[in-house]
């Protein structure tokens, strides 16, 4: 699984999410589909790297006011961003000040973000954006996947694209928590939570900032659950939620699996 990371400098969580195999027949083609954070800081290296990829398609999954506040180094050549969801500050931010955090509540506040998630408005265009343009991408060209962090939206991007292209549920899954190990997070707790306690002006424990930090199943499987709870299934959100028709499923799975 390590080997699908990519360190790079300045961009966290920067992947490649394919090469799994598929249901389907075949895998998915490796060096096609790619996720990450923001490229606010990207160094001149990692900005080299990415560009040598093909990347021709770009979910920017940010809020408007996240993408002025760090606006990217690099975007693809056709990047989608929405307006939606504008923030005053980032909602986690928000959680951490305006109450006493503890790890229990942060555990709470993360799962309910997975509930709501993929019934945002916003999220919903983007995401059938990605699934249009992916379709059409040409045979050399790849699509890449990103937010702030790279886990939350991403991650639930990314996970919808495999479930079209036909991974099994363990890879799907597998591939999330992957987030866990690109960016270290049992290695730099300690570091980010005295960052953020500094920035706002707490003294949290560090386990108070793991869900901000890293991914857990329970909040993947919370938006699935809910899905499946408003619309029956996935496959059912992907065509009558998103409108991703089956004629599009098919193209992204005929230029994306190989035998």
């Amino acid at each position: 699984m390590k080997d699908r990371i990519t360190p790079l400098e300045g961009v966290r969580n920067f992947r490649d999410f394919g090469g799994y195999a598929s249901k389907h027949g075949g895998r998915v083609r490796r060096g096609r589909l790619f996720r990450s954070g923001h490229y606010a800081e990207a160094t001149h290296d990692d900005l080299k790297h990415v560009r040598g990829l093909g990347i021709a398609l770009q979910a920017d999954l940010r809020r408007p006011d996240e993408r002025e506040k760090q606006p990217g180094r690099w975007s693809a050549p056709l990047t989608l961003t929405h307006d939606g969801g504008r923030e005053h500050e980032a909602p986690h931010t928000r959680f951490l000040t305006k109450l006493e955090a503890d790890a229990e509540k942060a555990e709470t506040w993360m799962v309910e973000y997975y509930q709501a998630a993929p019934f945002k408005t916003h999220h919903q265009e983007l995401f059938a954006g990605w699934f249009t343009h992916l379709a059409e991408l040409a045979d050399d060209e790849a699509g890449l996947v990103n937010c702030a962090a790279g886990k939350d939206r991403t991650g639930i991007l990314c996970a919808l694209t495999h479930h079209v292209l036909g991974v099994s549920d363990e890879d799907i899954r597998a591939d999330y928590v992957l987030t866990n190990t690109a960016v270290d997070v049992d290695g730099r707790i300690e570091e980010i939570a005295a960052m953020f306690n500094a920035h706002i002006g707490r003294s949290y424990a560090p386990d108070v900032y793991r869900p901000f930090i890293g991914v857990r199943l329970p909040y993947l499987e919370k938006a699935f659950a809910t899905i499946l709870a408003e619309v029956g299934s996935l496959d059912t959100y992907l065509t009558d939620t998103l409108g991703v028709t089956p004629a599009q499923q098919d193209l992204i799975r005929e230029k994306l699996l190989v035998g």
